[in-house]
């Protein structure tokens, strides 16, 4: 069973918007943050946003402003809206979950490619 599953990438033109989702399975318990990272070809991956079970965010300075983490505890999804898209946000954008026993999973990735 696949720990988490990400949808809503895509191609999108600058200046417009995404959603992504990520559903955690059942296989995981006790989840205390939730987030996205993304890497970009020739570099590191990098932390985008995150959420914990209690709501507080944390985001990378790039996206500040454009980019919105959110969550549903019941469901153990995470959400990241992103608005504003620049080129630069082309990326593989994998979702994480990390339990309250700091055990870590990732999802596959899904593509992200804003045209300028």
């Amino acid at each position: 069973q696949v720990p988490l599953v990400e949808s809503g990438g895509g191609l999108v033109q600058a200046g417009g918007s995404l959603r992504l989702s990520c559903a955690a399975s059942e296989i995981i318990f006790r989840i205390n943050t939730m987030g996205w990272y993304r890497q970009a070809p020739g570099k590191q991956r990098e932390l985008v946003a995150s959420i914990t079970r209690d709501g507080s965010t944390n985001y990378a300075d790039s996206v500040k402003g454009r980019f919105t983490v959110s969550g549903d505890n019941a469901k153990k999804t995470v959400y990241l809206q992103m608005n504003s898209l620049k080129p630069e946000d082309t990326a593989t954008y994998y979702c994480t979950a990390t339990t309250v026993r700091a055990r870590d999973y990732w999802g596959q990735g899904t593509q992200v490619t804003v045209s300028s």
